[in-house]
This record gives C-alpha cells, sequence and structure tokens, in this order.
C-alpha cells in the first residue's frame, strides 16, 4: 500500500484550513486516512503550521512520500532535516546527542525568523494605523478651518445685508415724515398767503 503524505481540505469555501495526513494514495483527497500529523492555516499572516515532528518523521522513516506541497510544509518545520539527521545516527556519522543538538538551534532559529516576521507585521500595521490617524486629523482640521471660513463670509454678507435693511428702514421711516411734512408746508403755505 503507498503512503502519501499530503493535504486534505476543510474549512469554508474561501477559507480553506489544511490537515497533514498520511493516507493511502488511492483514498479520496478528503477520504480516509491513516493518521493525522498536523494542521495547517493559510489564512493567517504568517500561515501557521503544526505538525507533529516524530509522527511525520516515522511515516517518512517506513517510506511515505510527501506531496509537493505537504514537503514544502514539512521542510518549514523541520521534519525533513530529523529525518536527515535520523539517516546521519544510523549510518554512524553522528550521535544522537548532536543530532538532537542541530535539530533545537535550527528550530530556535526558525523560531526566532517567524517572530521577527510577526513582529515586523505588527509594526507595519501600526505604522499604517498612525498614518491613517494623522491624515484624517489634517482632513478634520481642514473640514473645521472651511467650516470656520463659510461662518466669517455667511457673517460677513449678513453684516451689509442688515446695514442696508437698517438703511432701508430708516429710508421708510424718513419717506412718510418726509410726506406729512410736505404736506403740512403747503397747508402753511396757505395759511400764510391768507
Amino acid at each position: 500500500m503507498p503512503v502519501r503524505i499530503r493535504l486534505q481540505r476543510h474549512g469554508k469555501k474561501g477559507k480553506p484550513f489544511y490537515w497533514v495526513v498520511a493516507a493511502d494514495s488511492r483514498a479520496k483527497r478528503d477520504g480516509r486516512y491513516l493518521e493525522k500529523i498536523g494542521t495547517y492555516n493559510p489564512n493567517t499572516n504568517p500561515a501557521s503550521v503544526d505538525i507533529n515532528v516524530d509522527a511525520a518523521v516515522k511515516w517518512l522513516e517506513n517510506g511515505a512520500q510527501p506531496s509537493d506541497t505537504a514537503r514544502t510544509l514539512l521542510s518549514y518545520r523541520g521534519v525533513l532535516l530529523k529525518h536527515h539527521l535520523n539517516g546521519g545516527v544510523r549510518k554512524g556519522a553522528l550521535s544522537a546527542e548532536e543530532a538532537d543538538k542541530k535539530f533545537e538551534a535550527w528550530v530556535e532559529a526558525k523560531e526566532a525568523k517567524i517572530q521577527a516576521k510577526k513582529d515586523g507585521l505588527s509594526a507595519e500595521e501600526a505604522e499604517a494605523r498612525a498614518k491613517a490617524l494623522a491624515a484624517e486629523k489634517e482632513i478634520n482640521e481642514k473640514r473645521l478651518a472651511a467650516a470656520a471660513e463659510a461662518e466669517a463670509e455667511a457673517a460677513a454678507e449678513e453684516a451689509p445685508a442688515a446695514e442696508e435693511a437698517a438703511e432701508v428702514e430708516a429710508a421708510a421711516e424718513e419717506a412718510p415724515a418726509a410726506e406729512e411734512a410736505a404736506e403740512e408746508a403747503p397747508e402753511a403755505d396757505a395759511a400764510s398767503e391768507e
């Protein structure tokens, strides 16, 4: 029975989530499997890969062939390195303790790289947020300045209109007074003529 280490899709449409499984190569993609080795979630940044290293190495030593994507994931988590180091131990090229030390050093370096990427992403996200906030503040200040300017213009326009209205009212008040004076003046002229 040829065994493959491959991905089995789960999740929903547009949001895939994968199990890394050891399965018979003749089984359906999402069908029966022999053992679940780990998970892979490409929806996070960076993608989260969780693999049981010992189980994966056991399957590789028993002859399981990984698919291309599974090989990449196994390499990402150091399974292929551990399998390689175990081959060196079997051949007598190095001891088990030396192999474990090399593997642990590699794992620590890999975790540091992953953490550095996460920190870089969070720093970029914080910087982008700060830029967006600054741009928003600038837009709000411009909007407030424009509103204050519009109010000042409206007040400036209302002041001459109010002065004109006052002049018109004053003229209207003066016109009846002038008419009364004009009416009284002919009467006074007529009285003076008599």
